[in-house]
This record gives C-alpha cells, structure tokens and sequence, in this order.
C-alpha cells in the first residue's frame, strides 16, 4: 500500500461519510427547508470528496476527465435546483415560520404582488 491508496480510501470514506448524514438529515429534518440544506450542502461536498478520490485512484485514466465534469455540473447545478424548490415550498406555504430567524421573501413577496397588496403569506 502506497501514498496513493490511503489518500484516496481516506477522501472516499469521507465522502460517503458526509452523504450518510445528508441521507440522515433529509429523513428526520422537520421541513423542506431544512431538508434542502441537508440534501444539497453534505451531499455535494461527499460527492466532490468521492470524485476526488477516484481521480486519484484512476490518475492517468481517460475517465478522470468524466471525473471532473460530473464535478463541475453538480457544483453549478444542485445548489440553483436547491433554490428553486426552497421558492416553491415557501411559495406553496410547506415551510414552518417558527423555523425562519429572517423572512427575506415576504418582502420580495409583496413586491411582486400587483397592486403592491401583501401576500397571504402573513
């Protein structure tokens, strides 16, 4: 066993680490917000981590280029998806209010609405 092999079973196991408690917080987190943290924060840094992993282990290969393209795409992508569905679930009211310290949308809410009415929402 070299360098190489405990580099890279060490960033593995982190990152399955980190995807364990993301799988963790998804199931007993109590809202969609808080589920999106878990889902998308824990989750990518895992996946970055057994990536990293692989490309080490596979240095030299023609698929670390694969590699870092997965990478890249779920470093742009989860966090703008996880955006999205934090909207809508505000937007369809499936948030618990006692859980936000800050309410930054029921602003941005209000504006949008015509006439400059307030939002249901509150």
């Amino acid at each position: 066993m070299n360098v190489f092999d405990i580099v890279t079973a060490v960033l593995i196991l982190s990152g399955a680490a980190l995807a364990l408690t993301a799988a963790v917080g998804v199931v007993r987190f109590p809202d969609t917000l808080t589920r999106m943290h878990a889902a998308t924060k824990p989750q990518v840094l895992g996946l970055l981590l057994v990536l990293a992993g692989a490309a080490i282990r596979l240095r030299g290969n023609s698929d670390v280029g694969m590699l870092i393209l997965t990478g890249m795409f779920t470093v742009i992508t989860a966090p703008v998806i996880a955006n999205r569905v934090g909207q809508l679930a505000y937007r369809e009211q499936n948030v618990r209010d006692d859980l936000l310290t800050r309410d930054e949308m029921h602003d941005l809410d209000a504006d949008r609405e015509p006439g400059g009415n307030e939002s249901p929402r509150r």
